[in-house]
C-alpha cells in the first residue's frame, strides 16, 4: 500500500483523511446505519430456550460486547448492500471487512469501552518482516459504554480513517501489552463520523 501521508506536513494530514474517505467505495452513511443496527441486534437477540437476552439477563464484558460487534458488522453490512463486494474475513491475512474488488480499501476493525480512544497489542506499534496481516490501511473504530456505566449502554463514537504502521506506539514497559495512539492521529486520520460528522 502506498503512505498517502509520506512526505505530507501534519497540517495536511487532515484534509488528506477526509479525500480517503470521501473516495472510499463504503459510503459513511450506510457504514454508520450499520454499526448503530448491529448494536441494537445484540441486544434485540436471544439465547437458548429460555431466550436470554443481553442487558436483561446477562451483561458480557466489553472484550464479548466487542468481539460481538466485530463478527457482526461485517455480516450486516454484507446484507445491508445485498452484495458480495463486502465480506467477513477468512483468512489471517486479510482485514477484518474485506472488500473484494480491490483490497486496499478493505477495513480493520477496532472497537474499545474506552470513551475516546482506541488499542492494539503490542505487535502493532513493532516492525515486522513477515506480519500475518497488514497493520496500514483503513480503519474503522467504534467505542461504547460498559454495563458498569449504563444499564442501557449506547454507541459513543464511531470513526474512520487510514492508519500507518507507524501511528501506533507501544507501552514504554517492556511487560506493556498494548499498542496506543497519539492525540495528532485522532485529530488528523482517524476521524469521527458519529455523533459529530467531522469531515469536511
Amino acid at each position: 500500500m502506498i503512505n498517502p501521508y509520506e512526505n505530507k506536513n501534519e497540517d495536511e494530514w487532515f484534509d488528506i483523511t477526509c479525500n480517503l474517505i470521501k473516495n472510499h467505495p463504503l459510503d459513511m452513511d450506510i457504514m454508520v446505519d450499520t454499526v448503530l443496527e448491529t448494536w441494537e441486534d445484540i441486544f434485540n437477540s436471544s439465547f437458548g430456550k429460555n431466550d436470554i437476552k443481553i442487558g436483561v439477563d446477562i451483561f458480557p464484558t466489553p472484550q464479548i460486547m466487542g468481539f460481538l460487534l466485530h463478527e457482526l458488522i461485517p455480516i450486516n453490512l454484507k446484507a445491508k448492500l445485498s452484495s458480495d463486494d463486502w465480506v467477513k474475513d477468512k483468512e489471517v491475512s486479510e482485514k477484518d471487512l474485506v472488500y473484494r474488488p480491490n483490497l486496499d480499501y478493505s477495513v480493520e476493525i477496532k472497537t474499545s469501552s474506552d470513551k475516546k480512544r482506541i488499542f492494539g497489542n503490542r505487535s502493532y506499534a513493532q516492525k515486522s518482516d513477515n506480519p500475518k496481516k497488514s497493520k496500514t490501511g483503513y480503519f474503522l473504530a467504534v467505542n461504547f459504554e460498559k454495563f458498569n456505566e449504563s444499564t442501557n449502554p449506547k454507541i459513543r463514537k464511531i470513526s474512520f480513517g487510514w492508519l500507518n504502521h507507524e501511528d501506533w506506539r507501544g507501552q514504554k514497559a517492556q511487560t506493556g501489552q498494548q499498542a496506543n495512539l497519539p492525540a495528532i492521529i485522532y485529530e488528523t486520520k482517524l476521524l469521527e463520523v458519529y455523533p459529530n460528522n467531522t469531515i469536511k
